[in-house]
């Protein structure tokens, strides 16, 4: 029996946290691929907040995500990709991540023709844009690595409630929904409170803050 499968369903708190506790950091990322290999979904430390997330290539994962969070398909989601010196650069604009975790919201022509990313047909907005986002994160990019794909990455808070600055603020109901859960080790937490930064790279190559 794979180990993701008791800590997705044992029922006793007690046995359940002293399992958690008893894993490493190779342990938790060869166990987050294995989990998304096999079209789960995860609830997992990013460079900002818990997020919840899928292979971004898989669209049945994706509508899973959709549906424990209950999110409307109109707003879609963002993936994060691996590159540590991630630069898009198109006439006089450059994107790259400063001090503040930042997501850009990308043309079709941008993510699709020019970085190739290959992602699941319910990702992309209505209009064909993309958020992608490189994480300053060892764990989710050591797992991006490792599975070959971009990960999905949607905050980890049922839709319309508010999103939680930490695990412990993660709702029990949306622990239970998803199929694994990263444990919460202190080497993965990043010091971030807040979602990220997002910027929309426009048509005529310059671009809007959407969220500071």
């Amino acid at each position: 029996m794979q180990k993701y499968k008791k800590i997705s369903n044992h029922a006793n708190h007690d046995v359940f946290f002293s399992y958690f506790c008893s894993m490493n950091l190779n342990e938790a990322i060869q166990q987050t691929v294995d989990a998304l290999r096999q079209g789960k979904t995860i609830l997992y430390p990013t460079d900002t907040i818990w997020g919840l997330g899928c292979d971004a290539r898989n669209r049945d994962a994706v509508e899973r995500l959709y549906s424990l969070k209950q999110r409307d398909h109109s707003k879609s989601m963002i993936v994060l990709v691996e590159s540590e010196e991630w630069r898009v650069e198109n006439g006089e604009w450059r994107a790259e991540n400063g001090e503040r975790p930042t997501t850009y919201i990308l043309p079709h022509s941008e993510w699709h023709d020019r970085m190739h990313l290959a992602v699941a047909d319910n990702i992309p907005a209505a209009d064909g844009t993309l958020g992608v986002r490189m994480p300053k994160h060892t764990f989710c990019q050591e797992v991006i690595r490792l599975l070959g794909a971009p990960l999905v990455s949607t905050s980890a808070n049922l839709s319309g409630r508010p999103s939680p600055r930490n695990y412990n603020e993660i709702e029990d109901e949306l622990r239970r929904r998803v199929d694994f859960c990263v444990p919460p080790l202190p080497e993965l937490l990043s010091e971030e409170t807040r979602g990220s930064r997002i910027v929309k790279l426009n048509a005529d190559g310059s671009t809007t803050v959407i969220r500071p």
